[in-house]
């Protein structure tokens, strides 16, 4: 049994379970990005996963099908997590800190979520958090870094364990900082993400085992 949550002001009770919870969500239309017209976007993988991934926000792909990670952000994700063996439609939950694309600025398609936005969804994130009740969880990027940690430098965090409510959370690269820095020296981002992505084979391995005792 995970870690009980404080949740909504106007939802003071707990959802029974993720499907009750997302049925809330999709239904949605007071959050702050529900006026932009983009999609709810929640969760693929699997529920009864015990290691969860918590991203920034959806992209224009993933608000398009309404699944998190199934952009090329998302392929570099699958790859990464088959690189040690964890199967993402079996073995992962993955999520994300804000639940709808952001608009554009600028000219630009999409910008970050600001910290309004961040806080707003963070109640949502929580109680996704206490019905998977993962025993690992990988944040990825800054916005899910300062969703959960109240941190944020990504570059300095990656690779840290925290202990977060007795669970296990490590700040990891978004798979689109990869993608945009390819560089394959020995102390570049990938390869500090495969360094990262084996330590959380061998602690998943490690709290399994224990687990099964």
């Amino acid at each position: 049994m995970g870690i009980q949550y404080g949740l909504f002001e106007n939802k003071p009770h707990y959802y029974a379970n993720l499907e009750e919870l997302v049925t809330y969500m999709m239904q949605m239309e007071d959050d702050p990005l529900f006026p932009e017209g983009t999609n709810m976007v929640i969760y693929r993988g699997n529920p009864q996963a015990k290691l969860m991934i918590i991203g920034e926000a959806p992209g224009t792909e993933e608000d398009r099908q309404g699944t998190p990670f199934v952009g090329r952000s998302g392929q570099l994700l699958d790859q990464i997590l088959e690189s040690v063996n964890f199967d993402p439609q079996k073995d992962v939950f993955i999520t994300n800190a804000v639940f709808r694309l952001p608009p554009g600025e600028d000219g630009k398609p999409l910008r970050k979520p600001t910290p309004d936005e961040i806080e707003f969804y963070k109640p949502f994130l929580l109680e996704i958090i206490r019905l998977v009740d993962p025993l690992i969880m990988l944040l990825s990027g800054n916005v899910a870094t300062q969703s959960l940690l109240g941190l944020t430098g990504i570059t300095k965090l990656r690779g840290r364990w925290f202990d977060w409510h007795g669970r296990d959370v490590m700040p990891i690269f978004h798979p689109a900082y990869l993608l945009r820095n390819p560089t394959r020296k020995p102390d570049g981002p990938k390869a500090l993400t495969w360094r990262d992505i084996k330590e959380v084979r061998r602690r998943y391995d490690e709290l399994m085992a224990e687990g099964s005792q």
